[in-house]
């Protein structure tokens, strides 16, 4: 396709001659369109498709300098060639001044130089349209792209910001032009807090590619800082020769954030903020390594929280939560800076004694670990009461390492629960033998159920003015096949601790109800049956449902029922125990406080609580020795329980002196050995037809579970 060339002029023997030249060009012709007036040609610009325009500045409408400029403004990337008179190129020479390509003289026309003059303008046009093009695709890219760009020109003075750059720095480009590029890309080393020398001025140097330290910080203007990283190169002419440096950096201050919060979670409990066990053990490498050097010792506690597995399943995961939270708090309080403690998982925490850490302190520590965690914490609207077992390992004499006196720490805290919970005990070489056990029981335990190895015991309550029996408390037993009959103090412990007392007592209380049931369907007089719940069971979500379920099941009607559950459980979380007990009561089900006066302070919450027995601890009945004794306890409970319409109920009475004692004291009923031992399903179903036997004797013998 041609070239198309306007042609303006009102003298029509140069039109003419310029129409000729160009259309009879032999390499390429051109289509040549001739107009007389600027305003014309400019119409004609406005519909497009003119490649080149030759003008005579001296129209009819318009002379010198102004005809240009009024076509230059009408087609600003038109190639404009200005007519000169011979005798006044002035005019022409000013138009290419302003941006005319070029003139040509009157009286040169029909010549082959013409056509050849347009035809270079023209390309030369082009290329500059496509450099433009290239230049301004690169300025968008350079623009668009998250990478801070600065330029500089041989002597590191700025030419160039991007607008990454602009942002990053804090300087505008038309600011950043001319200064001096370690004004603009200030640097210091983050750790050194010092200047670093600027990677520009070694580019520049060098005439090589020069990458950023680690640590690089930018200061920005505004004094702000950012952690960034890349590298600095040359910039070459054609020639290859350097004519300035181009540096290009972005932002890693997030994801240096990111990389130190993954190193520190890697570290620490995501909940607590704590030390994690592999952190603790490097600390306990760390300090084994210096007691060994300095001949010192250092001493690990471990610490579970008694009943924090009730809170948790009672009250929700999210109070859970904020209950180790500030458990974490109290232990930070009570250890000092030089200390780790560190959360294993779950409510269990070790602490590590680094410095002075023999008994006396260790024991000092835990005993205000103790007192601390024993004041109410305040979680949301509850005030929840949480205790802790803990267990004390020293170095060098309960292990060499993190992980010996880890275990010999986490032993010794299982002889403290099995010792009441609550307290804190030093672990010794016995305990080894302990923990074989204990593993041992748990292991048996998990197949008890399914083996059908549980068996219920049942033990007759006496009413202490007519002497008759009233009713039962149903007693768990394990029958083991090896080891004979277990008793629950054995076995009932290991059962909290790993979740399978839930279980259990669902057993215990289904074939309670269902025994019971079929005593009173086969005609035996029996008023109700007792049935001891734990408090992990007591706080499951859906007991009170649950129980509901078994009733309808076992048919045995509510008012038959009572369930006793341990002060101590019932304050865990008094708020919550007293929305429990009042939709069991509502039921029908008695409740009754076992174990009263063992526990908490409680008798604030006897009014909150729906409670109608109270069962007075068999400690306090066995400390009567006499007639005369005042057994002050025990005669307070009684007497509060008539002031409250409470029945009372004594437990371990085992002779005549308890019993005179409770009677003149009109307390309502009893059992013990003095009346039976616990008894097997058949054997008390004999009691129940025939009547109370002479005192049957004491519990049989029971073999070690390790025999």
């Amino acid at each position: 396709m041609s070239s198309r060339i306007l042609v303006l002029t009102n003298d029509v023997n140069d039109a003419d001659v310029l129409t000729k030249v160009l259309r009879g060009d032999r390499s390429e012709p051109f289509d040549v369109e001739s107009l007389r007036s600027l305003g014309a040609g400019i119409d004609r610009l406005r519909q497009g498709g003119i490649d080149a325009v030759v003008v005579n500045l001296g129209l009819p409408d318009s002379q010198g300098l102004a005809t240009f400029e009024q076509l230059h403004a009408a087609a600003p990337h038109t190639p404009i060639v200005a007519l000169s008179a011979a005798n006044d190129e002035a005019p022409a020479r000013q138009a290419v001044q302003r941006g005319a390509h070029a003139y040509l003289t009157k009286g040169h026309f029909d010549c082959g130089l013409v056509p050849q003059t347009l035809r270079n303008i023209m390309q030369r046009k082009a290329i500059e349209a496509a450099f433009y093009t290239e230049k301004a695709r690169a300025e968008i890219a350079l623009n668009s792209i998250s990478d801070a760009v600065i330029c500089t020109d041989l002597s590191g003075r700025v030419n160039y910001l991007n607008i990454a750059a602009e942002a990053m720095t804090g300087w505008s480009r038309e600011e950043a032009r001319g200064q001096a590029i370690e004004n603009v890309f200030r640097i210091i080393n983050g750790v050194t807090r010092q200047a670093d020398f600027n990677p520009v001025e070694l580019v520049l140097q060098r005439d090589e590619v020069m990458g950023l330290k680690a640590n690089t910080v930018l200061v920005r203007r505004d004094g702000s800082e950012a952690a960034i990283e890349d590298s600095a190169s040359p910039i070459h002419d054609w020639d290859g020769h350097i004519t300035g440096a181009v540096i290009v950096f972005h932002d890693i201050s997030a994801a240096k954030a990111m990389t130190l919060k993954m190193a520190h979670l890697a570290q620490h409990d995501f909940l607590t903020g704590l030390p994690n066990r592999m952190l603790l053990n490097d600390r306990i490498a760390q300090a084994v390594t210096l007691a060994k050097r300095h001949n010192t010792h250092l001493a690990v506690l471990f610490l579970d929280l008694d009943n924090f597995k009730t809170i948790n399943d009672s009250l929700g995961h999210a109070t859970g939560d904020q209950l180790l939270q500030s458990v974490t708090t109290r232990l930070n309080a009570c250890v000092r800076s030089s200390d780790t403690v560190s959360r294993q998982g779950g409510d269990e925490f070790v602490i590590l004694l680094a410095e002075g850490g023999h008994e006396e302190s260790a024991a000092l520590t835990a005993g205000k670990i103790l007192a601390a965690l024993a004041k109410p914490h305040a979680v949301g609207d509850s005030a929840l009461h949480v205790n802790a077992s803990i267990g004390i390992s020293v170095y060098p004499a309960d292990g060499l390492d993190a992980e010996a006196l880890i275990k010999s720490a986490d032993t010794a805290m299982y002889h403290a629960k099995g010792k009441g919970r609550n307290n804190y005990q030093f672990f010794t070489s016995d305990m080894n033998r302990r923990a074989v056990e204990r593993q041992l029981v748990e292991s048996h335990l998990r197949r008890a159920l399914d083996r059908q190895e549980f068996v219920l015991h049942y033990q007759p309550k006496v009413n202490l003015a007519t002497g008759r029996v009233t009713g039962a408390e149903a007693l768990l037993r394990w029958r083991h096949p090896d080891w004979g009959l277990v008793l629950p103090d054995r076995f009932v412990p290991v059962a909290e601790d790993c979740g399978l007392i839930v279980p259990i007592g669902r057993w215990v209380l289904r074939e309670a109800c269902g025994q019971a049931q079929r005593w009173i369907e086969s005609g035996l007089a029996l008023a109700s049956i007792a049935v001891n719940i734990s408090a992990l069971e007591f706080h499951q979500a859906e007991f009170a449902q649950a129980l509901a379920e078994m009733l309808k099941q076992t048919g045995l009607p509510a008012h038959r029922l009572q369930l006793e559950i341990t002060e101590g459980g019932l304050m865990r979380d008094a708020k919550a125990s007293a929305k429990i007990l009042r939709e069991l009561k509502s039921m029908g089900v008695q409740l009754a406080v076992d174990d009263f006066g063992t526990g908490y302070s409680s008798l604030s919450y006897l009014n909150q609580f729906p409670i109608d027995i109270l069962k007075i601890d068999q400690s306090f009945v066995q400390d009567i020795k006499c007639a005369d004794d005042t057994g002050i306890i025990v005669s307070a409970v009684i007497g509060m329980g008539n002031n409250l319409k409470l029945q009372v109920v004594a437990e371990g009475v085992e002779n005549q002196v308890q019993l005179d004692f409770l009677t003149t004291r009109q307390c309502d009923e009893a059992q013990g050995y003095l009346f039976s031992r616990p008894l097997a399903a058949e054997q008390f179903a004999d009691i129940l037809v025939n009547g109370m036997p002479a005192r049957l004797g004491n519990e049989p013998k029971v073999a070690s579970c390790c025999q």
